[in-house]
């Protein structure tokens, strides 16, 4: 089986790619999302699993990069399953929780509808919308808050900042989800053939403070604030806590909680 994986040098990309012998790793430099000539590179390759790891991660900054963020996000995918459509092949693709508005009051479910309050979230949604369309065999994965020991997350501006006296967002409720779980759970669905939309993150909830805590500890001088009182370009949602127990069946039993998912990584 040829597993085509985009996204290497991301924090996903890099953990699948360290699980998944013989694929072909690609990053940037090697299958740019956002450049001509998309269809015909992976056509040449001949996958069998096409894994998306690529993405436009920058929230705030795809308020001002919309084209980009859309070629990427949204056109992107599209081609990818149109390729994965022709080869009968599989493909893998991670969404967010950013699909969803924040207004309801429960964690939400696969097939509760959708919303975007960003340009980001409506990018990470024209690609659920264009696999969808394409008629390809497809695992969408929606994930939230996801942070790795690289690149650039929440848990690495906390730990860069550990020691100082830090004000954090206390309204806004979500799971944070590893890298390495990712990965780790996307390749034991893989292993179910499992297909069609899933959410995928840990078990249980937090705020941005809450987490700021976890990965702090008690000690630190961490203030908890409304959203309001640290603007940003791009709106989050209220609540964006995704309902995992789709594939926590597919998956064999419930899903670890997230504070034990980051201490594994502490």
């Amino acid at each position: 089986m040829k597993v085509l994986l985009t996204g290497r040098d991301g924090q996903v990309g890099w953990e699948l790619e360290r699980r998944l012998d013989g694929a072909v790793a690609t990053g940037r430099a090697q299958l740019d999302l956002s450049a001509p000539g998309l269809a015909q590179a992976v056509a040449a390759i001949k996958p069998d699993v096409i894994i998306n790891a690529a993405a436009y991660t920058a929230v705030d900054k795809a308020e001002s990069e919309k084209d980009l963020a859309m070629r990427i996000n949204g056109v992107a995918p599209g081609i990818l399953a149109e390729q994965a459509k022709r080869a009968g092949a599989l493909l893998v693709h991670y969404s967010t929780d950013y699909v969803f508005d924040g207004e309801k009051q429960s964690s939400y479910v696969e097939t509760d509808r959708t919303s975007p309050l960003s340009a980001y979230g409506e990018s990470k949604l024209e690609g659920e919308r264009r696999i969808l369309a394409s008629g390809c065999r497809h695992l969408i994965l929606r994930t939230s808050w996801v942070y790795a020991p690289r690149g650039k997350n929440f848990y690495l501006t906390m730990k860069a900042k550990a020691g100082q006296p830090l004000r954090v967002v206390d309204d806004q409720r979500g799971a944070p989800t590893s890298a390495a779980f990712l990965a780790e759970q996307t390749i034991a669905l893989m292993r179910k053939n499992a297909e069609g939309l899933l959410h995928l993150v840990p078990s249980g909830a937090t705020t941005w403070y809450g987490f700021a805590r976890a990965i702090l500890g008690d000690k630190a001088e961490i203030t908890p604030i409304r959203s309001s009182e640290y603007p940003t370009p791009a709106r989050r949602p209220a609540n964006s806590v995704l309902d995992n127990r789709k594939a926590a069946a597919l998956l064999g039993g419930a899903l670890p909680d997230w504070r034990s998912v980051l201490a594994a990584m502490q």
